[in-house]
């Protein structure tokens, strides 16, 4: 009896990127340069170190003012070296200025956040990578911030790395979302799970409630409703996560189903959130939609906003289609239809 013979994951792209009518060639070629920088992040991260300086700041700020931690700088180097062999034109990263052209003539560009969740690393909590690939459109080579000002309609690859007790990739070329895990033996990603669809009717919601003095009015109400549990106006009751980590968030509620909220709130410096446009919201947005899901910033699809600079910031509410919509709907809501106490708000 022959033995079954185990797809690749380039294989496996393939036939998604048929389904999807896309690019393939080039694509699969650059998610497959990118995991083989995940693989080396993730020995990195694995590999104990005496002085612990993969979590130690080194001094410099990155292009949000955040001081990079090692593993930053290590991380989009190895991401910045993948994308150039891969032949990437435009390339965006949280730890650049601004858009580069790595290659001239490149078909194809890249926006990165190398490490996503970096204040994780001195608790060995989860981390990743979050990317979004464009095509690269005519005049790139001149003005490689053409590429990244697209709505994100324009992605047509997105995935994450999330580097926890196994590296997984969870990835889409417009064909659904699959998620794959590192073989440590071959180096490889075998695949998990095809074909994912994110679970409706989750009872969970992702959010930082240290913030909650801060939230405006319809994200109060939302998580109001939703601790008021089984005898509330939600009738049900909800459990809350919250990992530091947008990669573990987004990935335990494709698996659960439930809601990621990271809303704009009233500090200043967060009217429009934290998360990038680019390189954040829209790839997470895309995987997400590709699983069933939906993702607003309160007003408008995610994936209908294009960012007019680089390092755009958006508020971030995806997940449950049917939680996202009573989100929606609550943003909608005028301000004085809302009551004045909040149940976590200790600031009017």
């Amino acid at each position: 009896m022959l033995a079954h013979r185990v797809r690749s994951l380039s294989e496996i792209l393939t036939d998604r990127a048929r389904e999807a009518g896309g690019r393939s060639g080039e694509t699969i070629s650059l998610i497959e340069g990118l995991c083989g920088a995940a693989a080396q992040l993730a020995q990195r991260v694995a590999t104990p170190a005496a002085d612990g300086s993969l979590g130690d700041y080194v001094g410099a700020a990155n292009s949000d003012g955040d001081h990079q931690r090692l593993l930053d700088i290590v991380a989009e180097e190895l991401c910045q070296k993948a994308a150039a062999g891969a032949g990437v034109g435009p390339y965006l990263s949280e730890e650049t200025d601004g858009p580069l052209t790595l290659v001239r003539g490149g078909r194809l560009a890249l926006a990165i956040d190398p490490l996503d969740g970096s204040s994780n690393i001195a608790v060995n909590g989860v981390i990743g990578s979050i990317f979004a690939i464009f095509p690269a459109p005519q005049g790139a080579d001149r003005d490689p911030g053409l590429a990244f000002a697209q709505t994100g309609r324009g992605v047509i690859a997105a995935g994450f790395f999330m580097y926890g007790p196994q590296t997984r990739l969870v990835v889409s070329v417009g064909a659904g979302v699959d998620i794959f895990a590192l073989d440590p033996a071959s180096r490889g990603f075998v695949l998990m799970e095809e074909r994912v669809r994110l679970p409706g009717g989750g009872r969970e919601f992702a959010i930082n409630a240290a913030n909650a003095r801060y939230w405006r009015e319809p994200v109060r109400r939302y998580i109001d409703d939703c601790l008021a549990g089984a005898d509330g106006p939600r009738g049900e009751n909800f459990n809350m996560r919250w990992a530091g980590s947008m990669v573990a968030d987004v990935y335990r509620i494709l698996g659960r189903g439930g809601v990621f909220l990271y809303p704009a709130d009233v500090r200043p410096g967060y009217e429009r959130g934290r998360l990038r446009l680019v390189y954040e919201a829209l790839p997470m947005a895309f995987l997400v939609e590709q699983a069933g899901g939906a993702a607003t910033d309160g007003d408008t699809a995610i994936l209908d906003l294009s960012a007019a600079k680089p390092h755009q910031r958006a508020p971030v509410i995806l997940g449950d289609a049917d939680e996202v919509a009573i989100l929606r709907s609550l943003h909608m809501t005028p301000q004085d239809q809302f009551p004045r106490t909040s149940r976590l708000s200790v600031a009017g």
